[in-house]
């Protein structure tokens, strides 16, 4: 009960007459990028120019009776539909660049990040090139090997040469 009538205690709100439709700033800028890369093509400026070579030459060349606009009035409604035409397109290309400069935007960010990725490995890859040649500088070769055997085997021939010597017996 104390419901209804906490419910029954508020003012009115006037409902709009006319409400605005939900329409996501998703759809409008995809729909404006499709209408920029539609008014962006060769395809589009054949059609309107056959559009308006049609438009003007019914317009001049048929009878007065049937001209829906005629020469004498400046072709005052095919003006109105390029006008209209025109303030529709700009501010729909604007939009679609706009949805392409914050595109870039973020494809730049993202190769900056990814540039500065691959600038950190590769100082750590040339670290660890330069660690590793300093421990081979330190690691003995096959050759310094070769030449320890070598001048450990002429020290043993030496002694057994010294011990070997006529002077000397041997058991």
């Amino acid at each position: 009960m104390a419901r209804n009538q906490s419910e029954l205690e508020k003012p009115m709100t006037r409902r709009p007459l006319f409400r605005m439709p939900n329409i996501s700033q998703e759809t409008v800028g995809r729909v404006s990028e499709r209408f920029a890369r539609a008014m962006g093509t060769g395809a589009f400026l054949i059609v309107m120019t056959i559009f308006v070579a049609v438009w003007l030459s019914w317009n001049t060349l048929a009878s007065a009776g049937a001209q829906f606009d005629p020469r004498a009035l400046n072709f005052t409604l095919l003006t109105l539909i390029l006008s209209l035409q025109a303030s529709y397109a700009a501010p729909l290309i604007l939009l679609a660049q706009n949805r392409q400069d914050d595109r870039d935007r973020v494809k730049f960010e993202q190769d900056r990040q990814r540039a500065e990725r691959n600038l950190a490995d590769t100082e750590y890859l040339a670290r660890e090139v330069a660690a590793l040649s300093l421990s081979m500088d330190e690691v003995a070769t096959r050759d310094f090997v070769r030449d320890e055997i070598r001048g450990a085997m002429k020290e043993l021939l030496e002694e057994l040469r010294k011990d070997q010597k006529p002077g000397k017996k041997t058991k």
